[in-house]
């Protein structure tokens, strides 16, 4: 890559600074919010150094006789398919006369601003194929935005800025993935863009692990929640939930244990007869917080070790695995609500019903308790609870024989009583005695046993990665 990145660059310095690199030359092509981006490279000065082309085609039939047809228009694989045909068509016309001295890129974007009447979604797919070196292969680095401007040329505006702010990380270096990530939101913030999904690809990135990329983006505020599949690959959100049920177990899951995945289990189960659906018609998900992973650690540091073995285990019990920022459950309650418009589901254990109830976490709320009530079970969430076994006891501690504090029994009761709060049967007796920590504790301390206590595929990733050894 090109010279090493200065901190604190506004986009026009950035743009510039992209034009008079020699050796970066390329094509971009921009649909659905103006051509902002090829706009900077040209309101700076010497983009003729730097632009090949510069394209908007927003008729579909155009759109289509360049790309191909597509069934979404504001999709990755439409945004695939705009790099495909702008990055083949520069090295076929280009590659031959200055190929050895250039250093070739394709931009595209395809981007739903908001509309006249403002009721659509404001997101797009932007994204850069380059090469590093003349004559080198390519890298490639997707992004889906969601547009947070309340007007249409300030979400405009946010997309360029946000453009060349990709165009230079992929030219230039930083000192870090984590600074990069960063880079993304230089001369902007989390409340006009939030981004949820990057997506890195081609040699440039091999060393590098997309999981702590999408992890980044969370710690970052660049987004609120990152989604991996069972496979490992990042997810978009919306894509994923949209129109579908959604079950969210939250735990630490160091490591995911037999409980953990009977209580996702015996929670859909219920959930699908509820709805009269099939339980593969719902999307479910284990997902740990921020919260979780700086415990016990100092404030914004986080163990990427043990995030990635927490990953690791998650995609091994053939789970889709959430990193979020919502420690309340009430916003994560919000989040899930806001990307589909099928019933919402929590899954937890006994214990975690005194976190929902603990009166502390709701004092930056008006209306504290009832209000942070009243959001959780906005749009027909409930949250079906599993029992536990407290060391001592004969008989599991149930959502009905759960006791909240005095005061608030009555709003408990009122929840039980019109089934907010479900408590769940059809459970494995056998792991109402699993407990995480003893798991780890038992790892930690090479005692054998545990295998037992977590699915294989898990106990098989962790010995042979040797996961969660570290204290």
């Amino acid at each position: 890559m090109s010279a090493t990145a200065a901190m604190g660059l506004t986009t026009q310095q950035k743009a510039l600074a992209i034009n008079l690199d020699p050796r970066v030359y390329g094509t971009l092509a921009e649909i659905g919010a103006g051509q902002e981006v090829a706009r900077w490279l040209f309101r700076v000065g010497g983009a003729a150094g730097t632009v090949a082309k510069a394209v908007s085609a927003y008729d579909m039939a155009v759109s289509d006789a360049f790309y191909g047809p597509t069934s979404r228009y504001v999709s990755k694989p439409r945004l695939v398919q705009m790099l495909d045909h702008e990055y083949e068509q520069v090295l076929e016309i280009l590659g031959t006369t200055r190929g050895d001295t250039t250093e070739f890129f394709a931009f595209a974007d395809t981007v739903a601003a908001r509309n006249f009447a403002g009721t659509n979604e404001c997101h797009g797919w932007i994204g850069v194929r380059f090469q590093t070196d003349p004559c080198g292969p390519a890298n490639q680095v997707l992004l889906h935005v969601r547009m947070l401007d309340r007007e249409a040329v300030a979400q405009h505006e946010a997309l360029g800025i946000l453009g060349i702010n990709l165009l230079y990380a992929a030219f230039f270096t930083y000192p870090n993935a984590e600074t990069r990530a960063a880079s993304l939101l230089d001369g902007l913030t989390s409340d006009r863009l939030e981004v949820d999904v990057l997506d890195l690809s081609g040699p440039e990135f091999d060393a590098e692990d997309h999981r702590l990329a999408a992890l980044f983006l969370v710690k970052l505020n660049l987004s609120d929640a990152a989604l991996f599949g069972p496979d490992g690959r990042v997810l978009q959100p919306s894509e994923v939930l949209r129109k579908k049920p959604v079950l969210v177990e939250r735990g630490s899951f160091r490591p995911v244990t037999n409980t953990n995945v009977d209580i996702l289990d015996a929670a859909r189960t219920r959930f699908a007869t509820d709805l009269s659906c099939g339980e593969t018609d719902i999307v479910s998900i284990m997902e740990l917080t921020l919260q979780s992973l700086f415990a016990g650690r100092e404030h914004g540091s986080v163990d990427l070790q043990d995030y990635l073995g927490r990953v690791e285990t998650l995609a091994a019990a053939g789970s889709i695995a959430m990193v979020s920022d919502y420690f309340e459950y009430h916003r994560l309650a919000a989040f899930l609500a806001r990307l589909t418009d099928r019933p919402v589901a929590l899954a937890l254990g006994v214990s975690s019903l005194a976190e929902i109830f603990d009166e502390k976490y709701y004092r930056a709320l008006d209306g504290g308790m009832l209000e942070a009530v009243g959001r959780l079970f906005k749009a027909d969430l409930r949250i079906y609870v599993y029992p536990l076994f407290a060391p001592g006891d004969s008989e599991p501690i149930t959502a009905v024989t759960w006791q909240p504090p005095y005061h608030l029994k009555h709003l408990y009761q009122h929840l039980l009583d019109n089934k907010r709060i479900i408590p769940l049967d059809g459970y494995k007796t056998e792991c109402l005695r699993i407990y995480s920590r003893e798991v780890l504790g038992m790892i930690r301390n090479n005692e054998t046993g545990w295998e037992g206590m977590v699915p294989d595929a898990v106990a098989r990733i962790i010995k042979e990665r040797e996961l969660f050894r570290s204290r």
